[in-house]
């Protein structure tokens, strides 16, 4: 019995450093000295060395005061947290900018009553990407997210976290479609 627990204790040791490990590899190929990650970047650092990320304001119609830091203040991060680029004001090798177009919410289901029973509230960015290095990848287009509540709470208790998760998602499609493009 004991030796099966020191078995099963042993095994998982392993399996989680295996996990730490992954997660902390990079794969660099030397002659092309592109970085693969497991974050999902693929930079050519030799060639790409800066980013300019402009603030994204809000052009929706309906706001909710804190989303536009809440964004901005995210995708900043995950750049700087996942690439060595250095984020500059202007003449990046990289360059995002872009507005929060929509922030709405609908409802999603009706109960057997005939009101509303789940109400989806939806978040869009139009993003604007320029690739200083390679304009073959530069486009323009729109990213979103949606997360859904139960009707019977109120939008301002579920508001900051259905936010919070919707530019997590955002940004982090942006981030793929931008450096994560192998």
């Amino acid at each position: 019995m004991d030796s099966t627990i020191n078995k099963l204790a042993r095994t998982a040791a392993c399996v989680a450093f295996a996990l730490v490990a992954l997660t902390a590899c990079k794969l660099n190929l030397g002659l092309f000295s592109t970085e693969y990650s497991f974050n999902g970047s693929s930079i050519d650092y030799t060639k790409t060395k800066s980013i300019q990320i402009s603030d994204f304001p809000i052009r929706s119609n309906y706001v909710w005061g804190p989303m536009g830091n809440m964004f901005n203040n995210q995708l900043k991060d995950e750049y700087a947290n996942h690439t060595k680029l250095t984020q500059v004001k202007r003449n990046g090798d990289l360059k995002l900018d872009g507005e929060i177009t929509r922030y709405e919410q609908r409802n999603k289901s009706v109960s057997a009553e005939g009101s509303s029973a789940l109400v989806e509230l939806s978040m869009t960015v139009n993003v604007r990407f320029v690739n200083n290095t390679n304009h073959e990848e530069d486009f323009e287009k729109q990213f979103t997210a949606s997360q859904s509540y139960d009707s019977k709470l109120s939008l301002n208790a579920v508001q900051e976290e259905l936010v919070s998760q919707m530019v997590k998602d955002i940004v982090s499609q942006i981030f793929n479609a931008t450096v994560a493009n192998w």
